[in-house]
């Protein structure tokens, strides 16, 4: 078996890529070949409408196959045996879709030395090599283990340098404002809740349901310190202030900049389904986040669970209320109140108290009152495991992915898992537990399951692309939410600070993902 040449032509005859394998045949003759194409396929009238059609001449055969806009075409001589130039025309015509989102004639020409050093890999010096599409794919971008490890190593030194910067920044901007905050008064209207007297509420985000409309702001001369119009350091727009009760009134929670810089018990910056808990004078908040990283083989690049306990009392008759808590927290959990409960009550009792009737919770705003955090050291430790499996063959890849529920005691709800895919390649589910949708304005899978509990602990999704290799289906994301949290903190009862009287209470608890991925 002998190729002469492979090219590519358009439909109105153009040759638009072409490659010679053979060194023993002159340039004009090579043209020759390739003009004499066009003219021949005109006159087979179904050639169009055949799978693999080829014609033949005195001296060589065209073996082509047609596909949508343009030929692929292969040159070869007759006593080349017919089955396999069919073969090696078929990873030809796979070869293009491999470098080309599209078969017209501009997405050719962009990507023409692409399709040759394919080309280059499938034959040599005419004779077909015993290569897949995998290889090629290989060969051509020249992937190497030792270049991937050596960016994932630099990228990860990227993201902590940057996150130890936003920690130095949110520091700075903290330092700013308790500075900002010795030397300035009082905001006129300021209710009495900031004073000295009573435990801050600037430390949690607003409420996630705005329920009454802002109160008119003070004149813009009453607030300013003196007669100029120099600008203040963390001070608002009058333009922002107005667009932020634009969104107030419409149901949108805010969160000012000056406290999302504060340090201390705040809520995961994960989106949590809002609560139909009917609110009582006494309403708790708690709110639980994961971060996890694992590697596709295996093993924790990065787990974390933390979270926040707040509380909110409606009128001045429950603002010395103590909480009382079961604590069930996992060993290794780090847990801190605020400065202004009773260490000791908590240590001994698990109660969170006041220290002094005199400084008491706010009314109408939420304060944290205890946070805590969780290192996860194994990679059963989370509550979802995942195993990716994509295996490359010649006819494109299958991804195999099987979920685990590791914490039966969880029951995880509007799970999410987005895969990505090789761009403009269309997947193949033969499996599917829950439901899937393709995205192909972005390129990826989405698995969704309502419910992942102890009845339904594993599932599988199967699928097969035709080209692709194993990376293309990483980083895999996963997003879920539970009512049940990882770390087993619960609420026994809530009562005044003597003890007196027992209190109602209702409670929220949300446990979700912020970041969740095997990469």
């Amino acid at each position: 078996m002998v190729l002469i040449a492979a090219a590519v032509f358009s439909k109105n005859g153009k040759a638009l890529v072409a490659r010679q394998f053979v060194t023993d045949m002159s340039r004009a003759r090579l043209e020759g070949l390739l003009d004499a194409f066009p003219k021949l396929i005109q006159s087979e009238k179904d050639a169009s409408l055949r799978q693999h059609t080829f014609v033949e001449t005195d001296s060589v055969r065209y073996v082509f196959h047609p596909m949508e806009n343009i030929y692929m075409v292969l040159i070869t001589t007759k006593a080349s045996n017919i089955l396999e130039d069919l073969e090696t025309l078929r990873l030809f015509s796979r070869v293009i879709p491999e470098y080309c989102r599209t078969n017209d004639e501009k997405e050719i020409l962009a990507h023409d030395f692409d399709l040759i050093f394919a080309f280059d890999e499938i034959v040599t010096l005419g004779y077909r090599e015993n290569v897949n599409l995998a290889q090629i794919r290989t060969f051509t971008e020249m992937d190497s283990h030792e270049e991937r490890v050596f960016m994932q190593i630099k990228q990860a030194q990227e993201k902590a340098a940057m996150e130890a910067a936003k920690e130095r920044a949110k520091e700075l901007k903290r330092q700013q404002k308790e500075a900002l905050s010795r030397g300035v008064s009082a905001r006129p209207g300021a209710t009495g809740f900031g004073s000295s007297s009573g435990i801050s509420s600037s430390s949690v985000p607003t409420p996630s349901v705005v329920s009454e409309k802002p109160a008119p702001r003070p004149a813009a001369a009453a607030s300013r310190a003196g007669g100029g119009k120099a600008l203040k350091l963390g001070a608002k727009t009058k333009n922002e202030e107005q667009f932020i009760e634009e969104l107030a009134q419409q149901g949108q929670a805010v969160t000012p900049v000056a406290q999302q810089g504060q340090r201390g018990a705040q809520a995961p910056t994960s989106t949590f389904t809002t609560s139909n808990v009917k609110r009582e004078p006494v309403h708790i908040r708690v709110d639980e986040k994961i971060i996890a990283v694992v590697g596709r083989d295996g093993g924790l690049q990065q787990a974390e669970v933390s979270g926040s306990f707040a509380l909110s009392v409606a009128t001045a008759d429950y603002n010395t209320v103590a909480i009382q808590l079961q604590n069930n927290a996992p060993a290794g959990a780090q847990l801190q109140t605020h400065p202004h409960l009773d260490k000791k009550e908590w240590q001994t009792s698990s109660l969170l108290k006041l220290k002094s009737a005199t400084k008491p919770f706010p009314v109408n705003a939420e304060v944290g009152v205890l946070k805590w955090r969780l290192p996860l050291q194994e990679e059963e430790q989370l509550p979802l495991a995942l195993n990716v499996w994509p295996q490359e063959s010649s006819d494109g890849c299958q991804v195999n992915i099987e979920y685990t529920l590791q914490r039966e005691d969880l029951q995880l709800d509007n799970v999410v898992i987005t895969v990505p895919l090789p761009a403009a390649t269309a997947p193949v589910v033969s499996e599917c537990e829950g439901s899937y949708e393709y995205q192909k304005s972005r390129s990826q899978l989405v698995w969704t399951l309502p419910v992942i509990d102890e009845n339904s602990s594993t599932g599988t999704l199967e699928f097969t692309v035709p080209n692709g290799h194993s990376d293309s289906f990483f980083p895999v994301h996963v997003a879920f939410s539970s009512q049940k949290l990882y770390c087993n903190l619960s609420v026994d009862g809530a009562q005044l600070m003597d003890g007196s009287a027992p209190v109602v209470y209702s409670i929220e608890t949300n446990f979700g993902a912020e970041k969740y991925e095997i990469v």
